[in-house]
């Protein structure tokens, strides 16, 4: 028995190795290659802005100013705060910081991709979606970089009809949930997104701080998109119609992570659950994409079914072994250190791109050295965390969209974003 769980252990090794091995490419890449230049011109275009708010009184604002602050030409960009289902003062608050409301109750379809639909159609109804070249979505924690607007409009003159950003995080130094969060986005935007845009590849949407043309949205007529995960729906669908989506990393916007583990563990059981539900949806184009050769329908299955799926299986294959070895009277103790090893080399390697990451970004990660050392150690702790998480998403049929709380904001990130120093 001992023997057949090392032939499954090295193969399933294998089948991880050969998934995932072009991600250390990408890591290279994103390390030695030089940024691309911009081919054409940057023109000026006019933007909405939509942001889809939830009670989220104690931080609209902040967002709002970021906006009003862009070296950009401030005639060109109208805010649009979606105040979804608000019991609270989100709507007064973003009136009295310049923005425009649009004030939508509605119990049964609820999460952020009903939103965005129910805005561009009443953007449609008031002024026409030919009115704006492109639309920019955040999420009403986050604060943008002074030079935001501008740099994606670079990368939109550049042809570029989906652009997402460089996510950074305004709480990083909270604790190690926090810092496990802004950590893995930090990661995903340099040595993901960052490397695909070098060698001229698809990137895909993260949640928030991208852009997309009127072209695109008139393409689905409207925003369709409304699995757990909208963002990698977006993302799949479009690099299935042959769109290339691009990555500016000099727009930084900074956002809010979860604190507690008890949200944490709720928004990443519907992010493992979405990831399901997408690959269930596109899983079909995404291998024809395959077999054609399209390395971005590859590359997007990787994201979709994720390293953890594997390991899960790992894990299963190590206990189901363990049960028939003790019902054959052998020691279920090969199997416990077969389990143990492998969440031990989990750890080193997650241990390593979490300590990689952060000496090669660490101008940008906003807390004290002394953090910056120290969450590089629990990170793979934080991400190990995503197993019984991703094996409660295999069977939980009950995962629902729920509000993040947001409700601070560090003032040394909030000068860092506004140019002051």
């Amino acid at each position: 028995m001992n023997e057949i769980i090392q032939n499954v252990n090295f193969a399933l090794l294998i089948v991880f190795s050969c998934c995932y091995a072009y991600q250390m490419v990408y890591l290279i890449v994103g390390l030695v290659k030089k940024d691309r230049p911009e081919t054409l011109p940057a023109q000026p275009h006019r933007f909405a802005v939509l942001i889809p708010a939830r009670n989220e009184e104690m931080v609209i604002s902040g967002l709002i100013d970021s906006i009003h602050r862009q070296d950009y030409p401030t005639e060109l960009i109208d805010i649009y705060v979606i105040a979804d289902n608000c019991t609270d003062s989100t709507a007064a608050r973003a009136i009295e910081c310049g923005a425009k409301v649009i004030a939508r109750f509605n119990n049964r379809q609820v999460g952020k991709g009903y939103a965005l639909d129910y805005a561009l159609k009443h953007i449609d109804h008031q002024v026409g979606l030919e009115y704006y070249d492109a639309f920019l979505v955040f999420d009403a924690d986050n604060v943008l970089d002074c030079r935001f607007v501008e740099e994606m409009n670079r990368t939109f003159s550049d042809g570029y009809e989906v652009v997402t950003s460089y996510r950074n995080s305004k709480n990083y130094g909270d604790n190690w949930i926090s810092a496990g969060y802004a950590l893995w986005f930090i990661r995903e935007s340099r040595y993901l997104n960052n490397s695909r845009m070098l060698l001229g590849t698809s990137c895909a949407v993260s949640g928030t701080g991208f852009l997309f043309s009127r072209q695109v949205m008139e393409s689905t007529n409207g925003w369709k998109f409304h699995l757990l995960t909208e963002d990698i729906e977006f993302s799949v669908h479009h690099i299935l119609q042959g769109r290339k989506i691009g990555f500016c990393a000099d727009a930084v916007l900074y956002d809010e992570q979860p604190v507690t583990f008890r949200q944490s563990w709720r928004q990443r059981l519907r992010w493992a659950r979405g990831f399901l539900q997408v690959f269930r949806k596109y899983g079909f184009g995404l291998v024809k994409g395959i077999g054609k050769g399209h390395f971005s329908c590859y590359d997007m299955s990787m994201t979709v079914m994720p390293a953890y799926i594997l390991t899960v299986g790992l894990i299963i294959a190590y206990l189901v072994g363990g049960v028939m070895s003790t019902a054959e009277g052998i020691s279920f103790l090969p199997c416990l250190m077969y389990i143990l090893q492998t969440f031990l080399g989990l750890y080193v390697v997650l241990f390593l791109v979490g300590v990689f990451t952060t000496i090669t970004e660490w101008k940008r990660i906003h807390t004290t050295p002394l953090r910056k050392v120290l969450y590089t150690v629990t990170f793979p702790l934080f991400m190990l965390t995503y197993i019984p998480i991703s094996m409660v998403a295999l069977f939980s049929r009950k995962v629902q969209w729920k509000p993040i709380e947001h409700h601070r904001a560090d003032r040394r990130v909030l000068e860092t974003a506004a140019g002051r120093k």
